[in-house]
């Protein structure tokens, strides 16, 4: 199996990650995308924190359609601040892979690849993906990647929430179970 690794806060989870995820595996022939939701960011404040499981719970809700995205709580299980490296470590023992694992980065975060947690380290052991998040031009960075030239989407979980607290709808932004969810729960308001 391939498996390309996709960590984020997923706060909430959107159509976007799944394209992106989609995008990935399909132009770069991974089996599986593998879904972390990140328990404490190193690289990015977490704006509008909720509880850890609520997120876990709607990322597994939007993925369970599809076969070949999975979800693993190792970092929430693990607790305190997310280190990219330790998570590379956990996947590659966890999990039956035939090659170095992807893992995919937001272009907004490769340029600051350098500063991560053993990036040396972490870049030896993962084929490093590069996703257009923020930017349409591509980033360079000091280590061996892949730039996918997936489209950006005009969707991102700051203004997901923000419309939620506005009372505006996510209808088509946010799958629908995730957002039975998130009105169960009375998330973001």
């Amino acid at each position: 199996m391939t498996l390309a690794i996709f960590g984020g806060t997923f706060n909430p989870v959107h159509v976007g990650h799944l394209f992106l995820a989609e995008e990935v595996r399909t132009r770069l022939h991974y089996d599986r995308i593998l879904f972390i939701p990140v328990n404490i960011p190193v690289h990015k404040k977490m704006e509008s924190p909720i509880y850890p499981d609520h997120r876990l719970k709607m990322l597994k809700l939007a993925t369970a359609p599809y076969p070949e995205f999975l979800v693993d709580d190792c970092e929430l299980r693990r607790g305190g601040e997310s280190y990219t490296i330790e998570t590379i470590q956990k996947v590659i023992q966890k999990y039956s892979i035939r090659s170095k694992p992807g893992l995919i980065i937001g272009d907004d975060l490769a340029k600051d690849f350098h500063t991560w947690k053993q990036a040396d380290l972490l870049a030896n052991m993962s084929d490093l993906i590069i996703a257009h998040r923020k930017y349409r031009k591509r980033v360079r960075i000091d280590f061996p990647y892949v730039y996918i030239e997936n489209e950006l989407l005009p969707v991102c979980s700051s203004e997901i929430r923000e419309r939620i607290y506005s009372n505006k709808s996510i209808r088509f932004l946010v799958p629908d179970e995730v957002i039975r969810y998130i009105i169960k729960n009375r998330l973001y308001l």
